[in-house]
């Protein structure tokens, strides 16, 4: 038995449209179209209620109490990780920190500070400097017993250096931010090619495992200056010291949900890597280099 097709109405030319006659509204609606006055006074009394909302008062979500040490929340506070007493060091260590460092919670350069006397530690925050906006950073990079720690073919290895120089460093500057975020400062800011570049020669592996690294030759800025401040002052235990509250940072957070993160390039190199190739050449260069194991 065929099917019989539904019958076809034609329809009004007007109503296809999308436009109706008073009429026809009436007949679809039940009853007639409001007047355009009745509807001006509708939205604006709707305009007039969204007004309203702007003169509610808002609450600002409170922050929990930080430790004025340790900068961490006082419930999570690491203070019994840290020395009791600043380290004894006579080299002046400078902070270089990317504007976007400073409002993330996990950042170590707090922890560094907190085990370090405040005259020889200082942070300096933002992205461009010069002789103008930053007098006393200036004259440091001027000085001859200045290192910047930054690694690359011009750079010198940090303990063949001091080795060698005639004049025994008293000052080493580090950048603090992603490796992007270091680059940029580095080399957009002129003042950081005056002091000497050099750079760590090291196997040990980051023990900041709570973040991603590029290689797993990176290391945190507090690692970085915890092994560059035992070289210049000759002392290992600074090391160690400056290492513990990083350690039991990473401790907590794995024990609360957080999830050790492989560096990039073992995640490239096993195959592990969660995210599409890129298609722009720089990148895939870059990505290439990682995973055969290239210095950067």
């Amino acid at each position: 038995m065929v099917p019989q097709k539904e019958a076809r109405i034609p329809r009004d030319p007007v109503a296809a449209s999308g436009s109706q006659t008073p009429n026809e509204e009436e007949r679809r609606e039940g009853g007639a179209t409001p007047p355009a006055a009745v509807l001006g006074e509708e939205a604006d009394g709707a305009e007039d209620g969204a007004d309203g909302l702007w003169e509610l008062p808002v609450e600002r979500p409170e922050r929990r109490p930080e430790c004025s040490r340790c900068s961490r929340p006082q419930k999570v506070c690491l203070c019994p990780f840290l020395p009791l007493h600043p380290l004894h060091i006579s080299t002046h260590l400078y902070i270089i920190q990317h504007p976007a460092e400073e409002s993330k919670v996990l950042r170590t350069v707090p922890l560094l500070a907190a085990c370090l006397p405040q005259d020889k530690c200082k942070v300096k925050i933002g992205r461009r400097f010069s002789e103008e906006r930053d007098p006393e950073l200036s004259a440091i990079c001027r000085e001859s017993g200045t290192l910047i720690l930054y690694p690359g073919d011009e750079a010198t290895n940090l303990e063949e250096f001091i080795l060698d120089s005639p004049v025994y460093p008293s000052t080493i500057i580090i950048i603090d931010g992603t490796w992007s975020q270091a680059k940029d400062i580095f080399y957009k800011n002129s003042l950081f090619r005056l002091p000497k570049q050099v750079q760590l020669k090291t196997n040990i592996s980051s023990q900041y495992v709570i973040r991603t690294q590029p290689t797993n030759r990176c290391l945190s800025t507090l690692e970085c200056a915890a092994v560059a401040l035992s070289i210049l002052e000759k002392n290992n235990d600074i090391q160690e010291t400056l290492l513990h509250p990083l350690q039991a940072l990473c401790s907590f957070q794995l024990q609360h949900g957080a999830q050790i993160r492989l560096s990039k390039e073992h995640l490239l190199r096993n195959g592990l890597y969660p995210k599409p190739m890129p298609k722009n050449k720089r990148k895939l260069r870059k990505m290439e280099l990682l995973m055969n194991s290239v210095k950067i």
